[in-house]
């Protein structure tokens, strides 16, 4: 069952800035050399400065409101999530940078569920049409959301920020996307960390497994089939429920 905190960040929206892949990575790297919290926001303010030139308060403000994304994901991340990031600070420092995208992806996903939020009615709509129209996305983003408007503006800072990444490339029609090629993880250990990752986006953190491989919010990537007892022991904090002859769901151990 989830907690307070749990259902609190749930309903936030919480991204209100384009979050760039390079600059995930760059803040993650710098955790794994072994810099201060104090040190890598330093760094950070420095090497960002050229993205946000200028004196301006509002410019000034928007290089802090990123800065304060990139280390809530990988610097000082919600308690309850300290073991996803310390079991993803252990997947960056030994997989290859091509498969670093879907870590990123993950660890943002489970700080930020507006992200992951983003992503699944993206991936809906990929089922259903080759093109992702923004005005759709933000639409049912704000019906989650209750309507606000706000719900609706930052949807577009995170289909900006799918374009950075490149899991979606824009069309000549404003506004319109399609999605490019999909990544390819065959690593158990690592299905089963996202698996993770997009169970802390379920209310009552229940996934039922044969939703995994299609789960529109891990749209980028294509998993290789992996039984639901290897996700339970590459993970060892993911359970295997079974109901009826069939069924089985997974959850998360607290």
């Amino acid at each position: 069952m989830r907690n307070s905190t749990d259902t609190q960040r749930l309903n936030q929206i919480g991204l209100d800035r384009l979050v760039r892949f390079e600059w995930l990575e760059k803040t993650a790297q710098l955790v794994l050399a072994g810099n201060s919290e104090g040190d890598i926001k330093s760094i950070l303010q420095s090497d960002l400065a050229n993205a946000f030139p200028g004196s301006n308060p509002a410019v000034r403000g928007s290089l802090d409101k990123t800065i304060t994304i990139l280390m809530k994901t990988w610097v000082r991340p919600p308690a309850d999530l300290a073991l996803l990031h310390q079991d993803a600070l252990e997947l960056l420092s030994w997989l290859p940078r091509e498969l670093h995208l879907a870590i990123h992806w993950g660890m943002l996903m489970a700080v930020y569920p507006f992200w992951g939020s983003v992503a699944a009615h993206v991936g809906r709509l990929l089922r259903l049409q080759r093109v992702v129209v923004a005005s759709q996305v933000q639409q049912r983003v704000k019906e989650q959301y209750g309507e606000r408007e706000t719900a609706a503006r930052r949807a577009r800072y995170v289909l900006r920020s799918f374009v950075d990444w490149g899991v979606l490339e824009d069309l000549p029609r404003r506004g319109e996307y399609r999605s490019r090629t999909e990544l390819h993880i065959d690593q158990p250990v690592l299905i089963a960390w996202l698996i993770e990752a997009l169970l802390w986006l379920k209310p009552n953190g229940l996934l039922q497994f044969s939703e995994v491989a299609s789960s529109a919010g891990l749209f980028p990537f294509r998993m290789e089939y992996v039984t639901s007892e290897q996700i339970a022991t590459a993970s060892g904090r993911i359970e295997v429920l079974r109901q009826g002859l069939n069924e089985e769901m997974l959850y998360l151990k607290h």
